[in-house]
């Protein structure tokens, strides 16, 4: 697979959704269009994995959180305002395809030595005539 840039981003406003029970990596319709709501999955990491330069790929997400979708409802959840690791590939990735992205970043993380929380969010949305998949990993 090719290379995942990573940047680190200061996100400076939350970005909020409403919450989405049920929804998950390997069920959810992933954006097609600019009508299309975005999608944000939150993600616990297992704290052993969390630390390992080598985690292990089928312990590494840990607990989803949450899922969003779209604006803000009644019930929100968000991608709280803070400094990130961020990642991005311009196109739609399955949740196979997430998993080994969000090691990848957490590998170059730990190698450029930054300290990071155990959270991972990974966001899609549709930009520029096509899905993006972002990830952000709060830094310490």
């Amino acid at each position: 697979m090719e290379a995942l840039p990573l940047l680190r981003l200061n996100l400076h406003t939350p970005l909020e959704y409403t919450q989405a029970p049920g929804l998950n990596l390997g069920n959810c319709p992933l954006p097609e269009n600019d009508a299309s709501p975005e999608l944000l999955f939150c993600f616990e990491l297992d704290k052993e994995q969390a630390g390992r330069i080598d985690p292990e790929a089928d312990r590494f997400l840990g607990e989803l959180v949450f899922a969003g979708r779209g604006s803000c409802g009644q019930e929100k959840v968000c991608l709280p305002a803070g400094l990130y690791l961020f990642a991005q590939q311009r196109r739609a990735l399955n949740s196979e395809e997430c998993l080994y992205f969000a090691i990848e970043q957490h590998k170059d993380g730990l190698w450029e030595r930054n300290k990071m929380d155990s959270r991972l969010y990974i966001r899609f949305l549709f930009e520029d005539g096509k899905t993006v998949t972002q990830f952000f990993r709060p830094c310490l």
